[in-house]
């Protein structure tokens, strides 16, 4: 099993920046992928980025070039930084985890992203 709790989100204007963490527990050692997804009133949940165990990042088409993911080993977090924010970044972000051996697709609580115009 794997715990995972996020922070860091908030209300912010349009042009500027949040970080958002993802801190993970329990089997933390097979977890294969991590990744961030947002859910916007009334749309579908889609990936925003994704970070796999060897270090390879993917990114949906909309945020490249202002989001980041990475991920800090010591303190068992993957981080989301956003620049360049604008008002359609707006959502509740989720923290994913994949564990492929066990077939697990676990996920924390959500964050609120609200970017203002």
């Amino acid at each position: 099993q794997v715990q995972l709790v996020e922070s860091g989100g908030g209300l912010v204007q349009a042009g500027g920046s949040l970080r958002l963490s993802c801190a993970a527990s329990g089997d933390i050692h097979s977890i294969d992928v991590m990744g961030w997804y947002r859910q916007a009133p009334g749309d579908k949940r889609e990936l925003v980025a994704s970070l796999n165990s060897g270090g390879d990042t993917n990114y949906v088409d909309s945020v490249k070039g202002r989001f980041t993911i990475s991920r800090d080993n010591a303190k068992n977090t993957v981080d989301l930084q956003m620049s360049s924010l604008k008002p359609e970044d707006t959502a509740v972000y989720y923290c994913n985890a994949i564990v492929v051996a066990v077939q697990g697709d676990f996920w924390g609580q959500g964050t609120q992203v609200t970017v203002s115009s």
